[in-house]
């Protein structure tokens, strides 16, 4: 039996269930569940980083959200207020879109 030890989206249990397999699972406690979060953030980001096709990357970019918006939610930040701050930074510093890349300034 292979043996995973992650968190996992809520409705993979009733998946696993439903296709006549055995699973033992538990819920977290809310300090285990923010540093298994921080883990699936980072297992998420590594899956970005493999994406090879504009199919994958959009999955893996939706993964990645998923668990923002899981931290966020610990802290009671909603997606909302995450995507107001993201606006305002851009309006204010710019978003990426020229490609800068800052080598060093003067002092």
């Amino acid at each position: 039996m292979p043996t995973y030890n992650k968190l996992v989206r809520d409705r993979i249990p009733d998946t696993i269930e439903k296709s006549g397999k055995r699973f033992r699972a538990m819920t977290l406690d809310e300090s285990t569940y923010e540093k298994e979060l921080k883990v699936k953030l980072k297992e998420e980001m590594e899956e970005l980083l493999r994406a090879k096709s504009r199919e994958e990357q959009v999955e893996e970019m939706a993964d990645l959200l998923e668990v923002v918006y899981a931290l966020g939610k610990l802290e009671g930040i909603e997606p909302g207020e995450i995507e107001h701050v993201r606006k305002k930074k851009r309006t204010e510093r710019g978003g990426f879109e020229e490609r800068f890349f800052l080598i060093d300034v003067e002092e």
